[in-house]
């Protein structure tokens, strides 16, 4: 993924005319899990959070709020039975998810990445550390989309390059901690998961500042009128 400093647009909070989805109460987590559950996304929900996270960062405007949804599936929204069952997935996904991870654009709303409960095994050692690592990736995939280069601000680049260096750190706790080959004693495993928590706290600051660094270049552009990306509901 090529990375160039450069100023970008990126997008918004979603409006009801953007979605044609009226205006509903806040969504919650138990809410857009059940749904996920229901059309059988693939995605686990904490990765859905980041991929629209790092699409609402992202300076690419060829993609649609729309088509990062369908994403979840593949490319394609999953078969549904009728415009009312359409009209509860956009608004639990975009008026609900999407606008609420849109707040995160304000430098007094940082993100937090989920709540892991794991028992402190080796077990749960690799998969808080897979949780993690799957959140950092599923931010800089929502960020490129499917361009393999895109012109980010200063800031928002090294951003990305310390997510992508948390990421393989990450990945390597798991995979050691998953290797019963591999000696861990009661103390390395807490001493590793205190170093995860310390990854965990870098990369919330970095996404956040990928966040801010987009929102600035965004707002200092010439003849920029709407930070929310267009979306069509057909």
């Amino acid at each position: 993924m090529a990375l160039t400093a450069l100023g970008g647009t990126s997008g918004g909070a979603m409006s009801t005319s953007t979605t044609g989805v009226p205006p509903t109460k806040p969504v919650s987590d138990d809410e857009i899990r059940s749904l996920l559950d229901r059309y059988r996304c693939p995605v686990p929900f904490h990765v859905v959070r980041t991929r629209l996270l790092g699409n609402i960062a992202s300076p690419d405007m060829t993609a649609s709020p729309m088509d990062t949804v369908a994403g979840l599936w593949g490319g394609e929204l999953p078969a549904i039975d009728n415009l009312d069952a359409l009209n509860e997935l956009l608004r639990v996904l975009l008026m609900g998810l999407w606008n609420r991870l849109a707040r995160h654009q304000n430098r007094n709303a940082p993100f937090r990445m989920i709540r892991v409960d794991a028992p402190e095994t080796r077990e749960g050692l690799a998969n808080i550390a897979a949780v993690r690592r799957e959140e950092v990736v599923g931010f800089i995939e929502g960020m490129f989309g499917k361009e393999q280069g895109l012109a980010l601000p200063e800031r928002a680049r090294r951003a990305l390059e310390a997510l992508a260096e948390a990421g393989g750190l990450l990945r390597g706790v798991s995979e050691v901690a998953r290797d019963p080959t591999k000696p861990a004693s009661a103390g390395d495993i807490a001493q590793t998961r205190h170093h995860i928590s310390e990854l965990t706290e870098i990369c919330e600051r970095e996404i956040h500042a990928a966040l801010l660094s987009c929102t600035r270049a965004r707002r200092r552009m010439p003849n920029s009128v709407s930070t929310t990306k267009p979306s069509t509901l057909h």
